[in-house]
């Protein structure tokens, strides 16, 4: 039997490795490993290493280099298989996980990465109401299912295996990572007009807004009694990538009168979506025409003396239906009138009519009617016309403008 040679590596021992070699056989043999906190122990090669080869000191290097776990355990694997998944709000997510082999003693537990750290979604210890493991108990199965999933729960999903320490657990292998896709589908759509009733003219803004959903990708488009309107301006908000997002979609329509009994629609369309949603307004709920007034009399002007002659005013083509309508006589309101109740056309617009009889006398010759109509509380509108008297024709041979004898 030769000397038995030992080699020891000088400075701190964080692993310290005591081989023994027999220089009869060549055979390199772990006689003990011994695993310590750092020391400041300083170890010299105090003994003439006979027999050692040069591999022999990278072999012992090896083994004492921290991270070389995977050659305690060498037969421990986690699986974590899933590359991606995507789920629709409001369904389960599972995240699949399991361990073979032996490994070091210590929990299992899942996180998700987010831009501060990472996030615990689930250990052995601790509350997680929409987190439950598939098989309670199991040392090998770590899938976990999240009911209930909403936007916020997008992310990457690690799986993380640790070695129970003397103080905190430590981590010693982590998964792949699956990265989670949460689609949401945008809420039914919310259509509003201006803040006020607008006149035909120039285009008036009309907004479409939806949120709560992702991905971010969507399509809006406006119509009008089912013809598709250009230019709409889309807004999809935030701008960066985000859990879900809301659109805001403006389009300007320029009002007619017939618009009484038109439609707006609003149509969104999304990944999430089997058919488009739709949103409406009626453009009657924005609309305001005023009325076309008109005046005349019968019998038509100049009237007989003492003759009686009708006033009628018409006032046309009005929305909303709120409308009243008075007579004035030289500025003076009379409550003569009679008005029939607005009539619909077939526009969607109304008309309202009233009369006004007169007996035409010498005082009332060159008197001012007046039609006034109030609309949607908007200022008064008038339209006038002049009572004027005929005078008779002078009797045959006298001369109406000699003096009197």
């Amino acid at each position: 039997m030769h000397a038995t040679s030992f080699c020891f590596r000088e400075g701190p021992i964080l692993n310290l490795k005591l081989l023994r070699i027999s220089s009869d056989n060549g055979e390199l043999a772990k006689a003990a490993v011994l695993k310590g906190r750092p020391s400041d122990d300083k170890m010299a090669l105090s003994t003439p290493v006979s027999g050692l080869s040069l591999p022999c000191l990278a072999l012992l290097l090896l083994l004492e280099v921290p991270g070389a776990g995977a050659q305690e355990f060498p037969d421990f694997q986690l699986l974590q298989p899933q590359g991606a998944v995507s789920v629709s709000a409001g369904e389960t997510l599972t995240l699949i996980c399991s361990v073979t082999g032996l490994g070091p003693v210590g929990p299992v537990s899942w996180f998700k990465d987010s831009g501060s750290g990472r996030q615990l979604v689930y250990a052995t210890t601790g509350s997680f109401p929409r987190v439950t493991r598939a098989v309670n108990g199991s040392n090998t199965d770590y899938t976990i299912r999240i009911r209930d999933t909403r936007p916020e729960d997008a992310g990457i999903y690690r799986c993380v295996k640790f070695r129970r320490g003397s103080g905190a657990d430590e981590e010693f292998r982590s998964g792949a990572g699956t990265a989670v896709t949460v689609s949401a589908s945008p809420s039914a759509p919310s259509v509003s007009g201006p803040p006020s009733r607008a006149e035909p003219g120039p285009p008036v803004n009309f907004t479409c807004t939806s949120g709560g959903f992702s991905p971010r990708n969507i399509a809006v488009t406006w119509l009008k009694n089912g013809a598709k309107l250009p230019a709409p301006q889309t807004l999809v908000l935030p701008e960066h990538e985000n859990v879900s997002y809301s659109v805001s979609s403006t389009v300007g329509v320029s009002l007619t009168p017939g618009d009484a009994r038109s439609q707006l629609t609003c149509q969104i369309e999304h990944s999430t979506l089997p058919a488009p949603l739709r949103g409406t307004y009626h453009l009657r709920d924005a609309l305001r025409v005023p009325p076309r007034l008109r005046v005349g009399t019968a019998p038509a002007a100049p009237v007989a003396l003492n003759e009686s002659v009708t006033f009628t005013c018409r006032a046309e083509g009005f929305y909303p239906k709120d409308a009243s309508l008075t007579w004035l006589e030289n500025g003076n309101e009379t409550n003569l009138g009679k008005s029939s109740p607005p009539a619909e056309n077939p526009d969607g617009t109304y008309t309202l009519q009233s009369s006004l009889e007169v007996k035409p006398t010498e005082q009332r010759n060159q008197s001012v009617f007046t039609c006034r109509v109030v609309h949607d509380s908007q200022p008064p509108a008038n339209v006038s016309e002049t009572l004027r008297i005929s005078r008779p024709p002078p009797e045959p041979g006298k001369d109406d403008t000699s003096p009197n004898e």
